[in-house]
């Protein structure tokens, strides 16, 4: 089957694709309406060694980088991202999913903190918060040891929680999905509805019925009944011609 006659198909059969279509078209408006659009917020902050660290370097943190940083900026991304500091942010108000990570490509102990959510304000809001509470657990940390504070691995807010942005590609997705799911069911609806008309259309073989047979059955042998009768007709005459 080429375009061509799929077009024409689309055409005859009209009454079934368009419904189709309009079914589509109020699929992918419900989508619209109930999936609705998200919002992203996030920061970046750093670990810095502590005053008795850089004290060689003249108090100048940056100038001071240890690998051991990196590994603490990891262990506080997971706890981050732990059941116990997620009851913690949801009573101090945080809303939205939350995620905290290692930077992608960081050279040194850079973590991104992200809220999202479908509120801009509780957003940027919630993210605020959640950089302050990630400040706050590294010291809870620290303290656990025992860790004096002038030894103290501290954190430096890089880049602060920024106005959030509206993520749209999973709304996209799912728009699309919609409209390409009621577009095929349609064109198979409306083939199923051409395939089942063009078998009703279809031109069967004749077959005679029983009473046709019965009556070609007499009719065959009334002829030869005749033609038995006219030949003993024949053979009576010859025999009495035959006597004397």
């Amino acid at each position: 089957m080429d375009l061509a006659e799929i077009w024409r198909v689309m055409r005859r059969r009209w009454y079934v694709l368009l419904p189709g279509l309009l079914l589509t078209a109020a699929l992918i408006a419900g989508v619209y309406v109930l999936v609705p659009v998200e919002y992203r917020s996030q920061s970046t902050v750093t670990l810095l060694n502590s005053k008795k660290a850089t004290v060689a370097f003249d108090g100048n943190p940056f100038l001071s980088t240890q690998a051991s940083l990196t590994g603490m900026a990891d262990g506080l991304a997971r706890n981050l991202n732990s059941d116990d500091s997620r009851a913690g942010l949801k009573a101090q108000g945080v809303t939205g999913e939350y995620e905290a990570k290692i930077a992608d490509n960081a050279q040194g102990p850079f973590m991104w903190l992200s809220v999202t959510g479908t509120d801009p304000a509780a957003v940027l809001k919630s993210d605020q918060v959640f950089t302050a509470y990630a400040e706050k657990r590294l010291q809870e940390f620290q303290s656990q040891q025992s860790v004096t504070p002038e030894a103290m691995i501290r954190m430096a807010t890089i880049v602060p929680p920024q106005k959030p942005e509206a993520q749209t590609k999973t709304r996209l997705q799912y728009l699309i999905m919609a409209g390409a799911l009621g577009f095929v069911l349609s064109l198979v609806a409306t083939f199923f509805v051409e395939a089942r008309r063009r078998r009703s259309d279809k031109p069967g073989r004749h077959r005679p019925a029983p009473a046709e047979s019965a009556e070609t059955s007499e009719s065959d042998a009334v002829p030869d009944a005749a033609g038995s009768g006219a030949g003993a007709s024949r053979t009576a005459r010859a025999s009495a011609g035959a006597s004397p």
